[in-house]
């Protein structure tokens, strides 16, 4: 039996569904990012292939998100690279490639003569910009010596609506980022320290564990409030010094941790492409200093390398706190999660502990991108920090109002095997400008010291062991034209 309406009821039904769909537009949220800066975090991950690594949420976040194994920051230093990643441009002087480069160029500027972050771009926006511990260069988001009480001269003018940090019982930010257990640090005790240690301590006897729990705070606040929101979460370890406490130590058997495989300067390049460790050397009381004439022993490298690897356990467990609060507050099914290394680190790969070369160690660092309703992918292709920016405004689907020298990643995120990406990455440190592409890494450095090119041939020697330079001039000449185009004039004036 048919039932009939009358035309009427059509109608009446056509409005309703139309009406029904217009409150759904409106009410849907823009989604949310959490964006977790780690400092000094080279790709030593489960998720990258190192299976000794205890990282199981960032694991897990990965698993979800889209793994990009061929990350590279703009330039091996903190504050540098963090500025090229909120601003999306290249350096062009050699100012930008500095650890003041976002006090000098932004929190010294006036409005107009600064360049805009993204932040700054979300807030005219509509959104709501938290920062938690360090995001640009200074641990609190506040420009102050390292000595000096904290200021009241932030660091990001126009980008946070909260700038918070939880300093306990170090006192200040710069305190608390070279912090011991015992409240004490390496600059108050004139360097007299070791570059690790282990105590048995619960997570807030460090700082990074502070800075979870005010994190899982403020999500309770951030649900409440209902606006969209920006949260940034700087997390401290692991830079130096290595300090975690013993249960993350404990995860591991120092005798099994593999050592740096080729622990030797590059055949046919120089001593004035690498560096002294003069950061990691500082720590006054460490049992062995490194250097380039000759390496450290493996029993201590074995020690430097746990502490390393049990500070990247130790936050993995505070990132995994504040994945658990965003869950529980109903927040992760809109929130899109960014994951950052502000660069990678020297484990003795080429006799260096630490950053500051543009060799393959020190230029690459974790990137993880997971956004919600998208299954990610593993993403081979080559990306650098100054494409996150734009990245981050299409994700938003909102359009930049800067000139930007990177360019969106999400189209590759959606088809990882794309034949329109860029894939390549430029560097700048140490007088030199490194283009990375796939299978080679070329540098060219302005010094008068030789060689002024360097060439290494990643897929048959990944741990750029000899450069190749003079033996491949065809390699040179053919991708010399694509060096040119990350050529900025930086380094010849």
């Amino acid at each position: 039996m048919i039932s009939h309406f009358h035309p009427g009821a059509y109608c009446l039904i056509a409005l309703l569904s139309l009406s029904l769909l217009s409150c759904q537009e409106k009410v849907s949220p823009k989604p949310n990012i959490l964006f977790i800066a780690i400092d000094d975090l080279r790709p030593e991950l489960g998720a990258y292939g190192k299976e000794y690594v205890h990282s199981p949420t960032m694991d897990a976040i990965a698993a979800e998100g889209s793994l990009f194994t061929n990350h590279y920051v703009t330039v091996p230093t903190c504050g540098a690279s963090r500025y090229n990643l909120l601003t999306g441009i290249l350096p062009k002087t050699k100012t930008e490639i500095g650890n003041d480069a976002a006090v000098k160029l932004i929190s010294n500027k006036s409005s107009k003569e600064r360049p805009k972050t993204f932040l700054n771009e979300l807030r005219e926006n509509g959104y709501y910009t938290v920062g938690i511990g360090k995001i640009s260069h200074h641990p609190d988001g506040y420009v102050y010596g390292y000595q000096e009480p904290k200021s009241d001269i932030i660091e990001l003018p126009e980008s946070w609506d909260e700038m918070l940090f939880d300093s306990g019982k170090w006192g200040t930010g710069h305190n608390a980022f070279f912090g011991y257990a015992d409240g004490s640090n390496r600059n108050d005790k004139n360097k007299q320290v070791k570059p690790y240690e282990s105590t048995d301590v619960e997570d807030e006897g460090y700082p990074d564990g502070l800075t979870a729990n005010l994190a899982v705070q403020k999500l309770k606040e951030l649900k409440q409030k209902g606006q969209p929101f920006f949260l940034g979460l700087g997390f401290f370890k692991p830079h130096l010094p290595f300090t975690a406490p013993k249960k993350y130590w404990d995860l591991y058997n120092e005798g099994d941790i593999p050592l740096a495989p080729f622990p030797a300067i590059p055949e046919n390049s120089s001593k004035s492409s690498l560096q002294e460790s003069g950061e990691f050397n500082q720590y006054s009381l460490g049992e062995e200093k490194a250097g380039l004439d000759s390496a450290m022993s493996d029993a201590y490298s074995r020690k430097i390398r746990h502490g390393y690897l049990a500070a990247i356990s130790y936050i993995d467990a505070q990132i995994g706190k504040v994945i658990h609060s965003l869950e529980e507050q109903g927040l992760a099914e809109n929130t899109i999660i960014v994951l950052w290394g502000d660069h990678g680190w020297h484990l003795g790969d080429q006799l260096t502990w630490g950053k500051h070369t543009v060799f393959e160690s020190a230029l690459k660092s974790v990137l993880i991108i997971k956004r919600p309703g998208h299954k990610g992918e593993k993403i081979d292709q080559i990306v650098s920090t100054t494409d996150i920016y734009p990245t981050i405004m299409e994700m938003l689907q909102l359009e930049s109002s800067e000139q930007l020298d990177g360019q969106s990643m999400v189209s590759l995120m959606d088809d990882p095997s794309t034949s329109q990406w860029r894939n390549t990455a430029y560097s700048y440190f140490r007088n030199g400008i490194s283009l990375r592409v796939p299978d080679y890494r070329m540098t060219r450095y302005f010094r008068k010291i030789s060689p002024e090119v360097e060439l290494y041939d990643l897929k048959n020697d990944p741990n750029e062991t000899i450069n190749i330079a003079d033996k491949a001039p065809e390699q040179v000449k053919r991708l010399d034209p694509i060096w040119q185009k990350g050529n900025t004039g930086i380094f010849q004036d």
